[in-house]
C-alpha cells in the first residue's frame, strides 16, 4: 500500500502553503485547493484517506462538502477534518454533527494538527 493522501482546501495562500509543508514533511502524499467546488472535483478524481478542510471556502461551505461527504458512499472512508477561524462551540458541534471526524480552531499548535492526522490515519504511515 502507498502513502496516505490528504486533500488540503484552505483558500488562503499563507496559511495554505504552510499547512501543505507541515503535512508533506509528515510523510503523506498532499494536495491542496482552495475552493469548495474544486474540493469536489478533486474528490470525484481521487478520493484521499483525509480532508482536512477549512469552514470558510468560497463557492461551498466546509460544512456542506463534510454533509456531501458523508452521504456519498465510495467516500465513506474519506476522514474529515474541520478547521476554522470561528471559535465558538457552536461551529465545532456543527462540524462534529455534520459527520467531521475531528476539529481545530485557528490558531492552532502545528503539534495539535499532526497529532489530529496521525491519530485519523491510523497514526502509523505505510512504507
Amino acid at each position: 500500500m502507498g502513502r496516505k493522501s490528504v486533500l488540503l482546501a484552505e483558500d488562503e495562500d499563507g496559511i495554505a502553503l504552510a499547512l501543505e509543508y507541515l503535512i508533506a514533511r509528515e510523510g503523506y502524499d498532499t494536495r491542496r485547493v482552495a475552493d469548495g467546488d474544486l474540493v469536489l472535483k478533486a474528490l470525484e478524481e481521487a478520493p484521499p484517506d483525509l480532508v482536512v478542510l477549512d469552514v470558510m471556502l468560497p463557492n461551498r461551505s466546509g460544512y456542506e462538502i463534510c454533509q456531501m461527504i458523508r452521504r456519498t458512499e465510495r467516500l465513506k472512508d474519506v476522514k474529515v477534518l474541520m478547521m476554522t477561524a470561528r471559535g465558538g462551540e457552536v461551529e465545532r458541534r456543527k462540524g462534529l454533527a455534520l459527520g467531521a471526524d475531528a476539529f481545530l480552531t485557528k490558531p492552532f499548535a502545528t503539534a495539535d494538527l499532526t497529532a489530529q492526522i496521525r491519530a485519523l490515519l491510523g497514526g502509523e504511515l505505510d512504507a
